[in-house]
């Protein structure tokens, strides 16, 4: 396969391939970089944090160049554009570096679910219950369905009455997050862990 001037194409996937990832890389970012700047005067940053003032961006280009750093912008207002000389990749490293950190100290709340029938006999009703319990415990949120077959879409009625007891038996340790209500064939109520 032949393109540019009889070269082959093989040659330039290595190019091509770091060409699109530099590009993928700024689009995720979003924040312009030494020559994609195109204000003519920034407020300059120092890469030690002082405030150097307004200059033209000639000059802070050359003063992130002097110090083998990357001038980025950091404040898009077009009327007080503000550029700050720092080293980009270790910035970029850094905020990946939080952000990881920030995901791994998040609760992930789940919602667990729990089905039963208007005729659940006490036994099961029990189990149920407990299963529930143990889920808000762990700081999960429960969906309790309460499924309608046949002629059971008549007494629907009693489907309240069943998530009633169901809510009374796990007021210990949870509370009502969404009250019952029906939605099709089933009546579904949602129980949130008790707050302390």
């Amino acid at each position: 396969m032949v393109s540019f001037d009889g070269v082959k194409r093989e040659s330039f996937a290595p190019f091509l391939y770091l060409r699109r990832w530099v590009l993928i890389a700024r689009q995720n970012n979003g924040q312009p970089i030494n020559e994609e700047i195109r204000f003519e005067k920034v407020r300059l940053i120092d890469a030690d944090g002082t405030m150097v003032g307004i200059v033209p961006i000639e000059q802070a280009r050359k003063a992130a160049d002097l110090a083998g750093l990357d001038l980025v912008l950091i404040a898009n207002n077009p009327d007080n554009p503000v550029c700050k000389v720092m080293d980009y990749g270790k910035y970029l490293f850094e905020q990946a570096k939080r952000e990881k950190e920030a995901r791994k100290n998040q609760k992930v709340i789940e919602t667990k679910e729990v089905g039963m029938k208007l005729t659940t006999e006490d036994h099961d009703l029990n189990v149920k219950t407990k299963n529930a319990c143990r889920f808000l415990k762990d700081g999960n949120r429960v969906k309790v369905i309460v499924k309608f077959r046949g002629r059971e879409m008549a007494y629907q009625n009693q489907g309240y009455a069943v998530m009633e007891k169901f809510a009374s038996l796990c007021a210990e340790v949870g509370q009502i997050d969404k009250p019952a209500k029906i939605e099709g064939r089933n009546m579904v109520m949602f129980l949130a862990p008790k707050k302390n």
